[in-house]
């Protein structure tokens, strides 16, 4: 790449290859996965995808791990996440054409991760929810939260950074299909990381699509008064499995 300017054609170029852009739209989930995975979804020969994966690499909008075997691939970091999400508010305001099929794009809208934090109906309503109650204020950066909201993140069990995290504590972040801000940052982060450790949202597998549970519904709605999520899929948590009888 040139070694001057902002290499933002550099930039667009790599995500603009179609194979390339749904490996990164696979990795916004915020997991890592192997090239074999990334070819699936890319539907792209492995060789292919390859090839797409070291471009990236060199572009800096991936990293990579070594673990045994095998390689994991990951965004490079929530700032990629974001650029990504602001394409898609483009994309979404496009022809019918360039939009997502209907059952995947309810999907998607109705409860969603984007990177490390929730977005669709479920992140645009717990983040509105926090600003109908008080429990934010705006701050240098994003947001700040008041001692209301510090109660509210207490009630989910989520306690508040000794030192001041390296991103924002929370910031709005624009959804590309309710185009109206849903929550990110280092708390809207550990907020979904306790809500898939207590099973009150669940992953789908393939998928950015999550589901919340009725106790995930419920939890949120007794520490965070005036949650309603009008997304309309709700689900029991699984019940946690027996362990087997010795024989």
């Amino acid at each position: 790449m040139n070694a001057s300017g902002p290499y933002l054609a550099e930039i667009a170029s790599l995500m603009g290859d179609p194979a390339r852009a749904n490996i990164l739209h696979a990795l916004m989930d915020g997991r890592a996965l192997t090239a074999k995975e990334l070819a699936f979804l890319a539907g792209v020969a492995p060789q292919t995808a390859s090839g797409h994966l070291a471009q990236l690499l060199r572009g800096g909008l991936l990293a990579v791990a070594a673990q045994g075997r095998h390689r994991y691939y990951r965004l490079a970091g929530a700032e990629v996440a974001q650029a990504l999400e602001g394409l898609m508010v483009l994309a979404a305001s496009g022809p019918a054409a360039r939009r997502l099929p209907k059952r995947v794009g309810a999907e998607l809208s109705q409860a969603r991760t984007c990177y490390d934090h929730f977005a669709g109906r479920l992140g645009t309503d717990i983040h509105d929810a926090l600003v109908a109650g008080g429990h934010l204020a705006v701050a240098e950066g994003g947001y700040g939260l008041t001692p209301s909201g510090e109660g509210v993140f207490a009630a989910l069990g989520i306690a508040l950074p000794d030192k001041p995290p390296r991103r924002a504590l929370l910031r709005p972040c624009l959804d590309w299909s309710e185009r109206r801000p849903h929550l990110a940052g280092h708390l809207a982060a550990a907020l979904a990381c306790r809500c898939f450790d207590k099973a009150w949202v669940l992953r789908r597998k393939d998928s950015r699509a999550v589901t919340l549970t009725e106790s995930g519904r419920v939890a949120l709605a007794q520490a965070l008064p005036g949650f309603v999520c009008d997304a309309p899929e709700l689900v029991s948590a699984p019940l946690p499995a027996l362990a087997s009888a010795a024989v």
